[in-house]
C-alpha cells in the first residue's frame, strides 16, 4: 500500500479501495471533467482552453486532491454568490516547487468562506445549454 491522492493522508488505502473512494468523491463533487492534455515540455503550440459540449463556454480544468478532474469557471465569485456545493478553491501543492506550477482544485468544505471571499465556482453551476433553433 501507499499514499494516494496529492496530499499526505493520514491513512493508506490499496489500489481498488482508493479508486472506489475517490470516485464516490468525485461523483458528489461533480468532478467528472477529462483530464487536461499532457504536452510535450518541447512544443510551444498554444493550447486552447477545453469548451464545454453543453453550452460552449470556456472552462478552466484542474486535478483535484484526490486525483480526479474538474471544470471550473473562469471567473471567481464572492462565496455569498456561490451555492456551498460549488465552491472550490485552487491551492499550490505544498513543498513541491517555489514555482506555483502544481495547482490542484480543493473542495471548500466545514468552515465557511467570509461571504465577500473569492471562490471558483464548479463550471456546472454557471452552464446553461444551448438549446437548437425554435
Amino acid at each position: 500500500m501507499r499514499e494516494r491522492g496529492r496530499f499526505g493522508l493520514m491513512a493508506s488505502y490499496c489500489e481498488r479501495c482508493w479508486n472506489t473512494f475517490a470516485n464516490e468523491m468525485a461523483v458528489a463533487d461533480g468532478a467528472t471533467a477529462a483530464p487536461g492534455p499532457d504536452p510535450d515540455p518541447d512544443d510551444v503550440t498554444w493550447i486552447e482552453p477545453p469548451i464545454c459540449p453543453e453550452c460552449g463556454a470556456s472552462v478552466r480544468v484542474y486535478p483535484t486532491s484526490y486525483d480526479r478532474w474538474i471544470s471550473l469557471a473562469m471567473v471567481e465569485l464572492p462565496a455569498k454568490d456561490v451555492p456551498e456545493a460549488f465552491r472550490w478553491r485552487l491551492t499550490r501543492l505544498p513543498g513541491r516547487s517555489p514555482v506555483p506550477a502544481d495547482i490542484v482544485a480543493v473542495r471548500v468544505r466545514g468552515i465557511d468562506p467570509l461571504p465577500s471571499e473569492p471562490v471558483t465556482p464548479a463550471h456546472r453551476m454557471m452552464c446553461v445549454p444551448e438549446w437548437g433553433e425554435p
